[in-house]
């Protein structure tokens, strides 16, 4: 099932790139957005929707209460955004890099009544300081949560819940849970990881080291 849908997120870049390569056509967010070098390295993720019984597993599994602020990083249509809001969330923000999927998650929260708690943000997730999030929600790739692991160990605080949807994280991050929801036939896996103060240690380290070595560079 996995090698199936990594197989229909690469024809459905093909098919952006083909778009995009029409006259007169523009892909989404070509030049909207500043992309990060990640971005600019990886490609864009194309959206895929999270069927509304994951959404719900993920928001479980991360324990959402009154007290947290909740990231969801490529959010398309806010509907994560908006059902953390309406299970009480006490702030809910949206990134997303398509200016449609902006659009349409701005009106879903506020058909749902929650327009108040959500905030909607085109920008690149590479890009996005996460540093006052409890709570960060993903459905992208294997190659954006890998790295974007650094970023999420250097920036959460120790206890912050980490849920993604379908693609693990690299063997340095063990899930404290793993659910698998079936949707329609098709098995959907929810990770949950939570970041503790090993991972912060490694943050401090990493950052410590790269500081290290810029200062020993030689001019040329």
């Amino acid at each position: 099932m996995m090698y199936r849908k990594l197989a229909w997120f690469g024809l459905y870049a093909v098919a952006l790139v083909l778009v995009a390569a029409r006259p007169g056509v523009t892909a989404w967010a070509a030049e909207e957005t500043p992309l990060a070098p990640e971005t600019k390295e990886i490609g864009k993720v194309p959206y895929v929707p999270t069927p509304p019984e994951v959404v719900d597993a993920m928001l479980k599994m991360a324990d959402v209460k009154s007290s947290d602020v909740v990231f969801d990083l490529g959010c398309g249509d806010g509907r994560i955004v908006v059902a953390a809001a309406k299970l009480g969330a006490r702030r809910c923000y949206g990134v997303d890099i398509d200016p449609e999927r902006i659009k349409e998650a701005r009106e879903l929260a506020k058909k749902e009544g929650v327009e108040k708690k959500c905030v909607f943000m085109q920008r690149d997730v590479f890009r996005t300081n996460v540093s006052s999030a409890t709570v960060v929600t993903m459905y992208l790739l294997p190659s954006y949560n890998a790295k974007l692991q650094p970023r999420l160990e250097r920036q959460l605080k120790v206890g912050s819940r980490v849920v993604s949807h379908d693609f693990d994280m690299p063997p340095s991050w063990v899930p404290v849970e793993t659910k698998e929801v079936t949707v329609d036939s098709n098995p959907h896996k929810v990770f949950l990881w939570k970041i503790t103060p090993e991972m912060k240690k490694r943050a401090r380290e990493a950052g410590a080291a790269a500081k290290k070595a810029k200062k020993t560079e030689t001019p040329m």
